[in-house]
């Protein structure tokens, strides 16, 4: 059987794994969701999750993978993104994808252990401090916020910085950074069908977690994901690795993933 990799990034990081992936499967896909990277960050709209899982959906009918299972990778908002297309498949809604396996890392899976940064508290509430706060961002305020959520030796460069920035910086991207965040809310409103996806499935389901995060913070989040998910294997990287362990430990984080694929 040829495996098919599907990504969800939130920030351009897949090229410190990339080489990898591509040598264990036969093909491998990266996407922007709607709002991030270099798609149309569209304004005003609703971002939402739902939506999300129907373009990929259609991307993959796109490309001619409709009848082919497909492996998926998921970071932190593309967590949610795959738990919705996995309710989707478990339910054998028509359009779902066949999913071989999910692999998920440092997302907000359960909105009680989640930790959302003051800055993005303050813009997913909405009110007249969103548009002020959102034209008032900068690359100074963006690398510093950016870097809370990283660990001590694993900061990205300022060329990493830069290349952050001028992806949400694209199409003003800036300006939706409010309306994205309503994905917060939207984890909350939707947790008995999102978690309970992950906890009813039969698709071999995996974490690679960095303890450092304090959006997921360890211990708190860990034990609970093993709680409701003792199905689910887990990888815990080194101690020192935080939100983003796909940029901040990449060797490990893809030893850990092709493990998991291996172990099946």
């Amino acid at each position: 059987m040829t495996l098919k990799t599907l990504f969800f990034y939130v920030l351009p990081s897949k090229n410190k794994i990339w080489e990898g992936l591509t040598q264990r499967f036969h093909r491998v896909i990266a996407l922007d969701f709607v709002g991030f990277g270099f798609s149309d960050k569209p304004r005003p709209h609703r971002y939402s999750i739902f939506e999300q899982a129907s373009i990929v959906e259609r991307l993959v009918g796109h490309l001619g993978l409709r009848n082919h299972r497909i492996n998926l990778l998921s970071h932190d908002y593309g967590d949610t993104v795959a738990q919705e297309l996995l309710h989707r498949y478990e339910h054998n809604k028509t359009g779902s994808i066949l999913i071989n396996s999910l692999c998920l890392s440092n997302g907000g899976i359960f909105p009680e252990t989640h930790y959302p940064r003051f800055i993005q508290k303050l813009l997913k509430d909405g009110g007249f401090l969103s548009p002020i706060l959102t034209r008032l961002m900068n690359f100074f305020l963006f690398s510093r916020g950016l870097g809370a959520v990283f660990g001590p030796y694993t900061q990205p460069s300022q060329a990493e910085y830069w290349d952050m920035w001028t992806a949400i910086r694209t199409n003003d991207g800036n300006l939706v950074v409010d309306s994205i965040l309503q994905y917060i809310n939207q984890r909350k409103k939707h947790r008995d069908r999102w978690v309970g996806a992950l906890a009813s499935t039969t698709v071999p389901l995996h974490l690679i977690y960095g303890p450092l995060d304090p959006v997921n913070p360890y211990p708190e989040f860990l034990q609970l994901y093993k709680k409701v998910l003792p199905m689910s294997t887990v990888s815990v990287l080194d101690d020192h690795i935080s939100h983003y362990p796909q940029l901040e430990d990449p060797t490990g984080f893809l030893n850990a993933y092709l493990n998991f694929i291996n172990s099946f």
